[in-house]
């Protein structure tokens, strides 16, 4: 083989490889978008949303949907995620070793205080809801796998203050977005927040997140810096402060002897 078909054949092999990792970025791009929707959109919307080619968009639509990671309803040009996604999500939980300790101390939580129960990871800029135990007065039902900005929950802020102010510059957006009236958008007055959330134990909010709801969230201790958190969501309407000081001690109690008994299993 003369040198000139090799350069030739390895150009290929390149191209081929570039045109399959962007292929392949492209369907998580694609699964990722319709993961943060409320609704199934149709190809129309999603290539709006996506920016994506439509010649594109239309064969990766097609591989997805005969792999099962989407699926469309009968007489609908709508899609949505599929079982493949389900199973996927499932099995993250499952190889968790944090998982069983977390979902104890979740349950445990929420039926000493009687309210919501979130045990959530920072991913990024984001916090992630692994695991959830509803009070049967619950405004808002909060589902696994639910996605939010770190800044705008107490678990973020829990989370957030465990960062150098170094890290936590580089890691969030500018700007913040807002998603209630009440939400921090400043990076300055998130960050002395993040500051009084370390200096005092705990992350707080009230309607940042949600309307009507206020929540108190604490750090696990078992890692460095901490990537989980427990928090209770609270009704603003249904407590008084004394209630939500008595929901927060409880709270930080359980974060702190779940810490203790991942470190003791050896888990990190």
């Amino acid at each position: 083989m003369e040198e000139g078909d090799v350069t030739e054949e390895a150009a290929e092999v390149v191209a081929g490889s570039r045109a399959a990792v962007k292929s392949a970025q492209r369907a998580i791009q694609l699964i990722e978008t319709l993961a943060g929707q409320g609704e199934r959109l149709t190809a129309t919307e999603l290539q709006a949303v996506t920016g994506l080619p439509r010649s594109s968009l239309h064969g990766l639509l097609h591989t997805l949907l005969e792999a099962g990671w989407l699926e469309v309803e009968p007489g609908s040009a709508a899609y949505g995620l599929g079982v493949r996604a389900l199973v996927c999500g499932t099995s993250y939980l499952d190889r968790d070793p944090a998982a069983p300790y977390a979902r104890e101390a979740v349950e445990s939580v929420r039926d000493e205080v009687g309210f919501t129960t979130h045990f959530a990871r920072r991913i990024g800029a984001d916090v992630v809801y692994l695991m959830t135990r509803e009070s049967r007065s619950a405004i808002h039902r909060s589902r696994i796998g639910r996605t939010l900005p770190a800044h705008a929950t107490a678990l973020g802020k829990a989370l957030l203050a465990e960062l150098t102010r170094g890290e936590f510059d580089a890691l969030l957006p500018d700007p913040l977005p807002a998603l209630t009236p009440n939400t921090l958008t400043d990076p300055e007055l998130l960050w002395a927040d993040c500051v009084a959330s370390r200096d005092r134990g705990y992350g707080a909010e009230i309607e940042e997140g949600s309307p009507g709801v206020r929540c108190v969230a604490a750090a696990v201790p078992y890692r460095i810096p901490a990537t989980d958190a427990l928090s209770c969501s609270i009704p603003i309407d249904h407590v008084t402060p004394d209630e939500v000081g008595r929901v927060t001690e409880v709270l930080v109690a359980s974060a702190a002897d779940l810490g203790a008994r991942l470190r003791h299993a050896g888990i990190r």
